[in-house]
């Protein structure tokens, strides 16, 4: 079993008497189903449907002082805080930014031997294993309480990336791409049933009519990656953008019907010379509309 602390990872706490429902009411996941040791998947949105930031989140115990923990990309950890703030008006709530005191573990190929405070399986996909709020001076030591081997956050992104799990601002860009272009819907971060949240009308009109055409697809090459951000092509036309790469692995933010239909005539794709080969040609099927 191995682990790794990643430190573009940070950590916001929302608690409080609403904290639930202030949450819920704003998120695209179902916060109302959270307890302690389970994970969500989830995402704050624009009120146009884009992705302001993508987070992890569990419940704390009472024990932990309760309230709920997200686990966030470090670098948007204050500016979450702040637009939480924002929305709370009213609400009796608490949102602080402890990114200074916890950060992320992340544990896979294997399951812990003993389960610490806030650890939680990663819900967006089994093989990502686990994810652990720790202290970063106290990582070393979870990993050896756990049964797991430390490595570095290196050692992690390549095993996010062959798992095709997407990564905000390597892989497609905060404030840009919709849930279903970062495969939110297929990772178990949008709750289709729960009951409103900011950016709602949006996304599930794209459900309901299939209009999703852009998505992060894997992809494989040879001994020499592609560099994140250049374009790839098909036949001399622009289809996408690569992303990141990793061990002969990588994503792409793909227009997906124009990648089927360069494929079903014969064109390969490439990346800056570099030839790009799809995991799994499933992964460019257009989306069916949702029926009636």
């Amino acid at each position: 079993m191995k682990a790794a602390f990643l430190p573009d990872r940070g950590v916001v706490k929302v608690s409080g008497e609403d904290a639930r429902k202030f949450l819920d009411g704003l998120v695209t996941t179902n916060v109302d189903v959270l307890r302690p040791g389970l994970g969500r998947f989830g995402a704050l949105l624009t009120p146009q449907g884009k992705i302001i930031v993508d987070f992890l989140v569990t419940e704390a115990s009472e024990a932990q002082g309760g309230g709920f923990v997200l686990d966030v990309p470090l670098v948007l950890a204050q500016a979450l805080a702040d637009k939480l703030k924002f929305y709370k008006l009213r609400a009796k709530v608490t949102v602080e930014n402890l990114s200074a005191q916890l950060g992320v573990l992340a544990v896979w190929d294997g399951a812990p031997s003993v389960k610490p405070d806030l650890a939680f399986a990663d819900p967006r996909d089994p093989q990502l294993g686990w994810r652990m709020f720790v202290p970063d001076d106290l990582a070393a030591d979870t990993a050896a309480a756990i049964g797991a081997d430390l490595g570095d956050s290196e050692a992690y992104e390549a095993h996010r990336i062959a798992c095709g799990a997407p990564r905000g601002g390597a892989d497609f860009l905060y404030g840009d791409a919709f849930p279903h272009e970062a495969n939110m819907d297929r990772l178990h971060g949008i709750d289709f049933d729960k009951g409103c949240y900011v950016g709602q009308e949006v996304v599930s009109r794209m459900q309901h009519r299939g209009t999703a055409r852009t998505r992060i697809v894997r992809v494989t090459f040879g001994a020499a990656a592609p560099e994140t951000g250049l374009p790839v092509t098909a036949d001399g036309k622009p289809v996408g953008t690569m992303g990141s790469s990793a061990n002969g692995a990588g994503l792409a933010l793909l227009r997906i019907d124009r990648v089927a239909d360069a494929l079903d005539a014969g064109h390969a794709l490439s990346a800056g010379g570099l030839p790009v080969s799809l995991v799994s040609v499933d992964d460019v099927v257009p989306p069916k509309k949702a029926t009636a």
